[in-house]
């Protein structure tokens, strides 16, 4: 009887998660597998080292990219933080900081094969599917890591791994995304590969310091001035 009982009992839980009506079956379809290019890596960058006319001129840079090969209906933004200004003598003259998981949107994203990046601003940074095999250019195209040559795994982020900017007495936006030459930027690895396998070396956003803002600067490092693009809508 026993037995019977609990026979039965599976048999009615699986006919709930399986009924079109059920919250569990519901909320498993609702997850996307799938969809049209929202995330992509720049396959070029401004060709002026860190200086892209400022975050502004970064977004447009996202934006052309992707008209280029159809995808120009999307408002397109690049992942970079700005650096606040906080002046004590002349507080009138403060700005706040620009972090770059608040100008993103809210997800998913995904690559220029359809293949999920991460459901929302949270797994993006905790658990993301960002690698060399998922980070691709918007024409689909891997993009150089470590062992490549030249190796390009040094994107432009100016973040911090939470995705926020730095403190407004630190210069690691190469000038707030104006200057090729003097400063530095934050960068993360596309590729999630380092010298070692500390988190630091390994992190998508968060690596390192670039040797400085110019287009040499950023190569000698492993860089080419790539950005992360996301599409907010």
């Amino acid at each position: 009887m026993k037995k019977i009982i609990m026979a039965s009992a599976i048999t009615a839980l699986a006919t709930v998660c399986n009924s079109p009506q059920s919250p569990i079956s519901s909320s498993v379809a609702a997850e996307p597998l799938t969809g049209p290019m929202s995330f992509f890596i720049t396959s070029t960058g401004a060709g002026d080292g860190a200086n892209f006319g400022g975050i502004e001129g970064a977004d447009e840079h996202c934006q052309d990219l992707a008209t280029d090969v159809g995808a120009g209906k999307k408002t397109w933004r690049a992942y970079l933080s700005v650096t606040g200004r906080l002046s004590r003598k002349n507080p009138e003259n403060n700005s706040p900081s620009v972090h770059a998981r608040d100008r993103i949107g809210k997800g998913p994203w995904f690559n220029a094969k359809g293949v999920l990046i991460a459901r929302d601003v949270e797994h993006l940074h905790n658990n993301n599917n960002i690698n060399k095999q998922t980070a691709l250019s918007e024409m689909g195209e891997v993009i150089n890591g470590r062992g490549d040559k030249p190796n390009k795994h040094d994107i432009l982020t100016g973040s911090r791994p939470d995705g926020t900017a730095f403190s407004p007495h630190m210069n690691y936006t190469c000038k707030n995304w104006f200057s090729n030459d003097n400063g530095q930027a934050a960068v993360g690895h596309h590729d999630k590969m380092g010298p070692v396998a500390d988190n630091w070396a390994t992190s998508w956003n968060f690596a390192h310091f670039s040797r400085g803002c110019s287009q040499k600067a950023l190569e000698s490092s492993g860089g080419a001035g790539l950005l992360y693009c996301f599409a907010i809508d």
